[in-house]
């Protein structure tokens, strides 16, 4: 069974900055293969469609929305799968349960998402 935890979220007023972390855990298998796929974060803010924010591949090619670019830096620790991502300069539009997403195993796996509350 693969878990991904995200921590890191919170309130903040705008301008200020966060980092989310997301841990992934479970068997030799699993993790081995979510190693070698692609992780990122997605957003989902109240009443909207869950959206992308950032992907990085396990050779660290990165994308951004355009929403974010800029203000946002995704990372990954490969050897303890494990992904960042670094949110600066935040504004109240950025308020959104933020989830950590693999793309490996048969549909790819998703956290349990993360609070981040920005205040203008």
């Amino acid at each position: 069974q693969v878990q991904l935890v995200e921590s890191g979220g919170g309130l903040v007023q705008a301008g200020g900055s966060l980092r989310l972390s997301c841990a992934a855990s479970g068997s030799v298998f699993a993790i081995n293969d979510i190693s070698i796929n692609t992780m990122g974060w997605y957003r989902q803010a109240p009443g909207k469609q869950r959206e992308l924010v950032a992907t990085i591949t396990a050779g660290g090619r990165t994308h951004y929305a355009d929403s974010v670019k800029g203000r946002f830096t995704i990372s990954r620790d490969t050897v303890k799968v494990t992904i960042a991502l670094q949110m600066n300069s935040l504004k109240p539009e950025d308020t959104a349960v933020y989830y950590c997403h693999s793309d490996s195993g048969r549909n790819g796996y998703w956290g349990q998402g993360t609070q981040v509350t920005v205040s203008s």
